[in-house]
């Protein structure tokens, strides 16, 4: 069995993950930015007697990243894997979305993401083993109007590990890449409505959008058993999409020209709402109750 360190595991895959790897008999040491906000997981393992050791780290921070890898190598003198969850994502156009948004979610998702591989090399690369498996996104292929932030965080990381992998497949190091759909997390939560006096009304299509994928109720846990299957071997894939939407979404932007997709952007309502449709997400309500 493995020794799995998971980040941004308070909620949503990050939890699913911790929970299902553990119930496999992995030992899992689960980070989380403020446990004490978050008890959830950590009482789920004392009551079902499970190995996960709850850890602090906040990623975007390199004194946490250092200090938390440091204590997981004390307690069980390696790491296996690697799972880079958390991540963050607000919407908005990229005028008038905060600049600050930006910077944040840029280190987070993808500076976060890097301070923790490297964090994790040294060891794996002297043991010339090991897997890194990375939470990127359907949106890291597929480039959606007013999720810009979000889309060039995780367009980031696919670049960064589909780099990496190559460097580390000669000494032994599998790296992956996840690609969820729209999943039922927390994170939805999280979503503000578009402000009255904006410039760009159609960014109700993009809220519109996820709120009716989500009404799909596609669990966290159906992405943690892919990270699991990618950990154990399984799956050997380096992209792997997971959900009913995320292989049909990538394949629809692919079968369009840059211009094509671009375009799409601009089509009448009554046209975007049939293309949803087709796509089994029912987005009028959602309309409607933003008009």
């Amino acid at each position: 069995m493995s020794t799995i360190l998971i980040t941004g595991c308070s909620t949503g895959i990050g939890f699913a993950t911790a929970e299902l790897m553990a119930r496999n008999g992995h030992t899992v040491y689960a980070t989380m930015r403020n446990p004490q906000r978050s008890p959830e997981l950590g009482q789920l393992a004392e009551r079902d007697h499970l190995p996960i050791t709850i850890i602090t780290m906040d990623v975007d921070s390199d004194g946490s990243v250092q200090s938390a890898v440091a204590n997981v190598l004390a307690q069980a003198g390696h790491i296996d894997v690697l799972v880079n969850n958390a991540g963050v994502g607000p919407l908005g156009p990229v005028e008038e979305q905060p600049f600050a948004e930006f910077q944040a979610i840029m280190e987070t998702n993808y500076f976060g993401t890097l301070r923790c591989i490297r964090a994790v090399l040294p060891g794996m690369r002297e043991r010339r083993e090991g897997c890194i498996i990375t939470i990127s996104s359907v949106g890291g292929k597929l480039y959606s109007p007013f999720h810009s932030a979000y889309c060039a965080s995780k367009a980031a990381v696919e670049a960064l590990s589909e780099s990496l992998a190559g460097e580390l497949g000669p000494l032994g190091i599998r790296v992956a890449v996840v690609q969820p759909g729209v999943i039922d997390t927390p994170i939805h939560d999280k979503f503000d409505e578009a402000p009255a006096d904006t410039n760009y009304p159609n960014q109700i299509r993009l809220l519109a959008f996820l709120r009716a994928s989500r009404d799909n109720h596609v669990p966290a846990s159906i992405v943690a058993e892919t990270i699991q299957a990618i950990a154990t071997g399984q799956q050997s894939t380096f992209r792997n999409p997971v959900g009913a939407d995320a292989a049909p979404l990538l394949g629809w932007r692919a079968s369009l020209s840059d211009e094509d997709w671009i375009a799409s952007a601009g089509m009448d309502e009554e046209t975007w709402i049939g293309g949803m449709a087709q796509l089994g997400v029912d987005v009028w309500p959602y309309l409607q109750a933003v008009s």
